[in-house]
């Protein structure tokens, strides 16, 4: 067997966190009487993701810190629209990280998935995900029985694609690296981040993206293609 460590991302790999969280905004647009400020919640919801994607970026790259990614990327949605109010933005943000890790929709096959490769591999989680939200959600999802050890940028203050993350998470899990895969739908983060430290890759093409830099050493379009060579 070529492998022995799988290396999972978890948001929108295993856990399906663009429709978790969708679901979530939702619930806390109507709780908190949104429509008052937003003709709708797309209206709302697609300046928050505007702002969102922009915040991220400036998080992997130390510009902001984890308290003013999330402070800001709920506020701005009311400052774009006249309405700011940034205790309302801190309740509504609150609420929505008390229930997001409650929801439990995985990716499509998820759990047969890695109830088949359990019993043959070594598991594990490497996220940039905070340690607050991703173990809840592992649990509230089912699937935290699967793996061994969570590795976290929370854990060195380091995110994806920073070669620094996959050595961590090497040492920690005592891998060795020929042995050893990463399985993401992140191109950047997870594929590109996992080629620059000479790991093995699966790029989950999720959003069937087609402009990539290099052939991933291998590429799937459902975690059921994991099958055919694992």
């Amino acid at each position: 067997m070529k492998y022995k460590n799988l290396f999972f991302d978890l948001d929108d790999t295993l856990w399906a966190f663009s429709l978790n969280a969708r679901d979530t905004f939702e619930e806390m647009y109507h709780k908190y009487e949104y429509n008052r400020f937003f003709h709708s919640f797309s209206h709302f919801y697609e300046l928050y993701q505007q702002r969102n994607t922009e915040l991220w970026k400036e998080y992997e790259n130390g510009g902001v810190s984890k308290e003013d990614l999330n402070r800001q990327r709920f506020l701005y949605p009311l400052e774009a629209v006249g309405a700011g109010n940034a205790s309302l933005a801190k309740s509504f943000s609150d609420d929505f990280f008390l229930v997001i890790p409650t929801k439990r929709k995985l990716m499509p096959h998820a759990r047969e998935v890695l109830t088949y490769l359990s019993s043959k591999y070594h598991l594990y989680i490497l996220s940039n995900g905070f340690r607050e939200l991703q173990s809840h959600k592992m649990r509230s999802a089912g699937i935290d029985v699967f793996f061994k050890k969570v590795i976290l940028s929370d854990d060195i203050g380091i995110l994806k694609p920073w070669p620094e993350i996959f050595h961590f998470a090497l040492s920690a899990t005592q891998s060795e690296l020929k042995e050893s895969l990463m399985i993401g739908d992140s191109w950047d983060n997870d594929i590109v981040g996992a080629n620059r430290v000479g790991m093995h890759q699966v790029f989950y093409n999720v959003s069937g993206r087609s402009d990539l830099s290099f052939q991933p050493t291998y590429l799937i379009n459902s975690l059921q293609d994991l099958l055919g060579f694992l």
